[in-house]
């Protein structure tokens, strides 16, 4: 993680780090001090974007600045992106109280132009809506914010070092979003014991005394500051030879990543790491260490896959010969694609590495899937004979456990109304992005703002306001906020019958696959998904509500099914949860789908109380769907019994199979659009 951190500040164009782990692991720790020990910057006295006074060609909305303007040094910015944050706060806005007051249209800079030629942090970026995630990775790939707004248009520099924190326990980022990241490291807590209580010795340390804990490392704190100052003045003098470029392409190719952003990257890597450790040639070491850090999350094909490397196999493509001596350069300069002889050395703290080696010509590494991280999968994600639905077995009370078949794509699955949850991609809501609809007045909560309806709203009371030489006088019940009309994520919940009152391991199959293929769609439209079962004595909730699909298809996987059907505790235990998350989050509207036959063995009066917690669950007002299991020549009726108390909408398992059960919740809440 330091290393990560401390390389993508030596050489910027490298793309930012994304740092995944489990909570308590000193993420944001390590990314607040990073700014700390980056050397200071010299930026442009009064100006509110950070120009570089030593560039000619920066350029300032503040500006034009003359040539002997006054300049300040200071130390690199940490600039830390909320979680809730707007698109207005990130990219900047119209100053309103100089709009409202003095009629001036100023254009007032938002996070981008602070964070320019320092850090952006944003901790919890997988919790981050994805149009703000976009808007950041594209201008930190551009180094430039354009703002067309409200009046406004403003393009000004936006350089700055993207670093992001996330717990993958809380759901994993789009792969689209994870690939522009240029690295990532997955961190853990240590497991040895003595490291474990060193960690904790100084931290009792520093909060005991702050002052002498820091003093202690100052020395440290400094060195490091110069070293990274002097990898940066390196990094361009840094050769990277035609044979450590071929390399790098042949290990991107071997590990079948998608586009060529992974070799870019991972060539600006490895001559930042040559920088860093003073050498003047990239190295085997160098791509090496730039390619554990900048092509595991360019591997995951699909949500389930797991991120990671097969490092043997990274070393058996590296190898360990010497490359061949470069052919001579032909008369009058060098040859084509070869930089000029750079300088030697750094500061020679480490020891140079051997140079990166060509190609062996013994086959390994082109394309043959040599290597256990390097086996091929079908379209579904499956490798090569694997069943699309196995048996798990059996259990010591008789219980099965099924796998799900392979995963489908689902109908759009919507919800009737315009809601008004968090931004997804699924059911139509009001929101703070998207169409504009129409406006509000302004109540104290946040939001953009609707100037042409703040002025009509403040035009009829003007003769009485005496304005005077056409500028208009507002107050505040005059605001009015921009109304808008986007989408909004859901939350699905399954409540399963996993007895053994019917054909219980085709259903779980079914019920699997369907789940699956909900959290896959579930994953690109940021919904949330939960799972509640019930069989023997109880019910239980597997699967709480999540956006983790790794966490979710782990669990699903070993769902076992057999024994009573106590129906009563599954609607209770449903109700339960529907009502935690409504607390949780008042705006996430809830689908409740029961699978079930309808029959209750849970006891002498299971029936009734099934019933009975039936009708609880009707008045509470969910929307609900009940699909029949019953098959066979003598049906009893009892799931659509249950539809009925219940309000819901019964559908018997003939109308929807495995591959049309998705469609089902869609179905309820809305009219078809698409195809599975």
């Amino acid at each position: 993680m330091g290393l990560a951190l401390i390389l993508t500040t030596v050489s910027p164009g490298i793309g930012g780090v994304l740092i995944r782990g489990e909570k308590g692991t000193a993420k944001s720790t390590a990314v607040r001090a990073l700014a700390a020990v980056l050397p200071p910057i010299d930026v442009v006295a009064g100006d509110r974007f950070s120009s570089d006074p030593h560039d000619p060609g920066a350029a300032s909305p503040d500006g034009p600045f003359p040539e002997d303007a006054a300049t300040e040094t200071r130390p690199v910015r940490l600039v830390e992106l909320p979680v809730g944050a707007t698109e207005d706060r990130v990219l900047g806005s119209l100053h309103l109280e100089r709009a409202l007051a003095q009629g001036k249209v100023e254009f007032e800079p938002g996070l981008l132009a602070r964070a320019h030629r320092g850090i952006l942090y944003a901790d919890e970026v997988n919790l981050l809506h994805d149009h703000l995630v976009d808007l950041l990775l594209d201008a930190a790939a551009m180094g430039r914010a354009t703002v067309e707004r409200d009046g406004v248009s403003v393009e000004h520099a936006a350089r700055f070092v993207l670093i992001g924190t996330m717990n993958p326990e809380e759901g994993e980022l789009r792969p689209q979003l994870l690939d522009r990241f240029g690295l990532t490291v997955e961190v853990a807590a240590p497991r040895e014991p003595r490291l474990r209580a060193e960690v904790v010795r100084r931290r009792i340390a520093h909060d005991t005394d702050p002052g002498a804990f820091a003093a202690r490392y100052r020395a440290a704190d400094a060195a490091l500051t110069e070293r990274i100052q002097a990898a940066r003045a390196r990094v361009g003098n840094v050769r990277l030879g035609d044979a450590a470029l071929l390399k790098i392409a042949e290990v991107c190719a071997t590990f079948d990543v998608d586009g060529l952003r992974a070799d870019i990257v991972t060539a600006r890597t490895a001559v930042a790491h040559a920088a860093w450790e003073g050498r003047a040639e990239v190295t085997r070491a160098d791509i090496r260490r730039a390619a554990v850090l900048a092509l595991p999350h360019r591997r995951r094909r699909k949500p389930f896959d797991a991120p990671g490397l097969d490092e043997d196999l990274l070393d058996e493509l590296l190898g360990d010969d010497d490359p061949p001596p470069p052919p001579p350069p032909p008369p009058g300069g060098p040859a084509p694609g070869d930089d000029p002889e750079p300088p030697g050395p750094g500061d020679g703290r480490e020891t140079p590495g051997e140079p990166a080696s060509a190609d062996r010509g013994d086959g390994a590494g082109e394309g043959d899937g040599a290597g256990e991280g390097a086996a091929h999968h079908d379209a579904d994600g499956n490798a090569p004979g694997a069943p699309d639905a196995a048996p798990r077995g059996q259990d010591e009370s008789g219980s099965t456990t099924v796998r799900a078949a392979t995963p489908y794509r689902p109908r759009l699955l919507t919800v009737r109304g315009l809601g008004d949850g968090a931004a997804g991609r699924r059911s139509r809501a009001r929101a703070d992005t998207g169409t504009r609809v129409g406006a509000r007045r302004a109540d104290g909560t946040p939001g953009p703002l609707h100037l042409v309806e703040t002025l009509r709203a403040a035009a009829g009371a003007q003769p009485a306001r005496g304005a005077a030489g056409g500028r208009p006088r507002l107050r505040p019940e005059d605001l009015r906020h921009a109304v808008r009309e986007g989408r909004e994520a859901n939350l699905v919940l399954f409540c399963v019958d996993a007895s053994g009152s019917m054909a219980a391991r085709k259903r779980m199959t079914q019920v699997k696959t369907a789940i699956l293929s909900l959290l896959l769609d579930a994953y690109r439209r940021r919904d949330k998904v939960g799972l509640v079962t019930f069989r023997g004595p109880r019910a239980d909730l597997v699967l709480p509500p999540t956006h983790s699909v790794e966490i979710a298809a782990l669990r699903l996987d070993e769902l076992p099914a057999g024994g009573r059907t106590p129906l009563a505790e599954g609607l209770l235990e449903s109700d339960r949860v529907l009502r935690r998350e409504r607390l949780r989050d008042p705006r996430l509207r809830p689908l409740l789908v029961v699978v079930t036959d309808g029959r209750a063995t849970g006891g002498p009066d299971a029936l009734a109380r099934s019933r009975r917690a039936a009708e609880h669950v009707a008045a509470s007002g969910v929307s609900s769907v009940v699909v029949d299991s019953e098959t066979g020549p003598l049906r009893l009726g009892l799931a659509a019994d249950l539809a009925r108390r219940l309000g819901a909408e019964h559908l018997p398992v003939a109308e929807v199979g495995a591959d049309v059960l998705a469609g089902t919740v869609r179905d309820r809440t809305g009219g078809l659009r698409g195809a599975a």
